[in-house]
This record gives C-alpha cells, structure tokens and sequence, in this order.
C-alpha cells in the first residue's frame, strides 16, 4: 500500500449512515490523551492507545466483556498516541493488527526518542505495524466502517477516521483539529502551512452534524467550528 503525502482533492466520502457505533474515552498518559474505545457488536478498535497498555486492555475486557479488540488504531505516531501499544499487543495478543498512515510509520520509533531526550518520559518500544493506511482506505469492525482522511501537518502522516453510523456521524481527529484551534506544528515534521492546507480539505467533507473526538480535551463539531475557529474559517476564505 503505497502512502498519501498531501490531501487528494478528488476524494469523496461515503456519507451513507451504516450500523451502530458505542464509543468509550479514557484519558490516560503524561499528557492526558484521550484513548477512544469505537465498539460496534462484538468487535472494537482502539484508537491513540496513549499509556500503559497493559491497564488499557484489562480495564476494556472489564467494562465490556462481550466485545473483542479487533485492531489498535494511531491517528499519528507521536508518542503520546502510541506509548500504549506494547503492552496492548503483549496483553491482547500478536493477532490483534497495529495499524497506521505509512507516512507516519516512521515517525513512531523516533518520536519515541525525541520523547525521552526532550521530556525525559520513558515510552515502551511500540511493535511494528501490521497495516499502513492511506486517504480513502478504510477499517471495517463489526457493522461499521471507518474511512481515512489524510490530514497532514501536525505529523506528515495524520489522518482522520471518519464514520457514517445511524445514530450520526463521528470523526476521530487525533491531534489534527482541537475547539477553537488545531494540533501544533511547532514539533519535529509539523507544518503550518500543511495543517491548513489539511483543515480545509477536512471541513469540505465532513458533514455538519459530525461529533468531533480530539487528541486531548473535549469534543466539537464541525458545525461549531465552522462558526467558531478563526483557523478552519481562515483556511475555507483564503482557498488552501
């Protein structure tokens, strides 16, 4: 599967609502980030599994007995956002894929060192992945289907994984889109210009009504945005 560095204008989501979605938030790790449980029938994914994977895993098989992690989801490979994934896959098992963009695949072993050099927080060496996404593929559990959004610019590979269900549409936005803001670009392979560029391209597509489940935080959505965040408005005037 080869990777998508930009946006592809042409691309197009399925709007058309399928199956049901129950989503669980935990916040977790030296910087608060929200890990996303997205659970449809017996089958779930987790999203930015953050810290300390072992915990993770033991409190999902507690609070939902009925359903089977499927997938281990990184909606980019800072370390943040993937420090929970060995000790998931050691509690879950090799079968259980870890996936993310190919144009992150490399950040994740090297963010893992910046981490520790700059914030001297000690992160668990992630696996490797199993699956490497690109904008328009999509991650299919249970009766729904995520579809990925290529969103560059806090990370080279940022994605967003959207979700058309019949209680609504649900956007998962990692660090890419924040209330009011969006994810900074100040770090190793971000790009202002990038984000921007990424931001319009978002808010051409999602619908609305779409609940927006950031990084860190709270959630938005794109309605909200649209009239509230002076990046996303400046992004749609000015043609990026």
């Amino acid at each position: 599967m080869t990777a998508t560095s930009s946006p592809d204008s042409a691309f197009a989501l399925d709007l058309t609502p399928h199956g049901t979605l129950a989503i669980e938030v935990v916040e977790n790790g030296p910087i608060q980030t929200n890990t996303y449980f997205a659970i449809s029938g017996d089958e779930a994914v987790v999203i930015d599994p953050a810290w300390e994977g072992g915990k993770l895993a033991a409190h999902f098989a507690e609070a939902h007995p009925d359903a089977r992690i499927v997938a281990l989801v990184c909606t980019h490979g800072h370390s943040d956002h993937t420090g929970g994934l060995a000790g998931m896959r050691d509690a879950l098992g090799e079968q259980v894929p870890f996936i993310i963009s190919a144009d992150d695949a490399a950040l994740v072993d090297q963010h893992i060192v910046w981490f520790r050099e700059n914030w001297g927080i000690e992160t668990e060496q992630p696996p490797a992945p199993d699956r490497l996404l690109a904008e328009g593929d999509t991650i299919a559990f249970g009766d729904v289907r995520m579809q990925v959004i290529a969103t560059p610019g806090h990370t080279p590979g940022g994605i967003v994984l959207f979700c058309a269900t019949e209680e609504g549409d649900v956007a998962f936005c990692g660090d890419t889109l924040f209330p009011g803001s969006h994810g900074r670009t100040d770090l190793p392979g971000g790009s202002e210009t990038t984000i921007m560029h990424s931001l319009a391209h978002l808010f051409r597509l999602l619908p609305e009504d779409t609940i927006c489940l950031c990084g860190h935080g709270p959630s938005t959505t794109v309605a909200a945005e649209l009239e509230n965040n002076p990046f996303v408005r400046r992004a749609l005037r000015t043609g990026y």
